[in-house]
């Protein structure tokens, strides 16, 4: 533990009441998964006890010190995998993540991951996400396709997770849904959280985390609608969940989707990441990066053009 590193926030009067994972994810800029998974870990400390609770419930004046180890030597296995490097540089890359491909191991996905090709193809990974997760500042869900930023080295990760906690990363998304739309744009507010019980899937939920989506139509379709959604905030399955709450669930999305889908798509959701811009960590340089669907995304879309 020699070459852990140990962070330390105070907890202002405002913040009373606030969890545990919060602060301290706050303390150590790191996420809040990761932070908890630390808490977990035996790894935290209010004034000076060990606290393994990540909802634990702080009081003005808790100090809260999180110890962030060393990053152990990824695990994961490099994978002679094709992947798109938009672009990339001693601190930070821009990939492009095929539909179908899911981001980083876990239970069912050992191999065949985006970090399996992460690690083939770039020269180094940030070791703050953990063994699992080298280089991975954000995720997008298996079946989307899109734009995806990953981090080269520790500092542009957590400079680059500061940017996505503050809600300063531009991050836009073409989808198809079902039906056509009232209005022209709108937006969506509504807390998101585990479904009380069907465990796979996310939902609107009381108690849950903020979730804003933001919308617009790009082009009315036959029974359906081509939208750009902008993302405040990145909550899992945030635009599947919120979509399918205002009656407008993605084609072919087999979680949030009607039992009796009205076009057989398959492979997914029609999702994809299109646009991502953020300020470079260390230059301070404005950076945007826009790519087109795949294939099967275009192909729907041409099929159910009105004309």
């Amino acid at each position: 533990m020699a070459d852990a590193r140990v962070f330390a926030l105070l907890t202002e009067p405002e913040r009373a009441g606030e969890r545990l994972d919060v602060l301290a994810a706050e303390a150590a800029n790191v996420t809040r998964s990761r932070a908890g998974a630390l808490i977990r870990e035996g790894m935290a400390r209010v004034n000076g006890q060990v606290q393994t609770k990540a909802g634990f419930r702080l009081r003005a004046g808790d100090q809260v010190e999180l110890t962030l180890p060393e990053a152990a030597p990824a695990r994961v296995e490099a994978q002679d995998i094709p992947i798109e490097v938009l672009y990339q540089d001693g601190d930070l890359a821009v990939v492009y993540k095929p539909s179908g491909m899911v981001v980083h191991p876990a239970a069912g996905n050992p191999d065949g991951t985006l970090v399996n090709a992460l690690l083939q193809n770039l020269d180094h990974l940030s070791g703050v996400g953990g063994e699992i997760r080298p280089g991975i500042v954000h995720r997008i869900d298996k079946d989307t396709s899109g734009l995806l930023l990953v981090a080269k080295n520790d500092f542009a990760h957590l400079a680059l997770s500061e940017q996505i906690r503050a809600h300063s990363v531009q991050r836009a998304y073409m989808a198809i849904v079902q039906g056509g739309m009232r209005e022209d744009s709108g937006t969506v507010e509504g807390p998101i959280g585990r479904h009380p019980t069907d465990r796979k899937k996310m939902a609107i939920v009381p108690g849950g985390r903020e979730a804003v989506t933001h919308w617009r139509v790009l082009e009315p379709l036959k029974g359906a609608t081509l939208l750009e959604c902008r993302l405040t905030t990145g909550r899992t399955h945030q635009i599947r969940v919120h979509m399918a709450f205002i009656g407008h669930p993605l084609l072919g999305d087999p979680l949030y989707g009607p039992k009796k889908p009205p076009y057989p798509v398959t492979g997914g959701q029609l999702l994809h990441a299109f646009r991502l811009g953020f300020v470079h960590p260390r230059s301070g340089e404005e950076l945007l990066f826009e790519a087109p669907p795949e294939p099967r995304f275009l192909d729907w879309q041409r099929r159910l053009r009105l004309n």
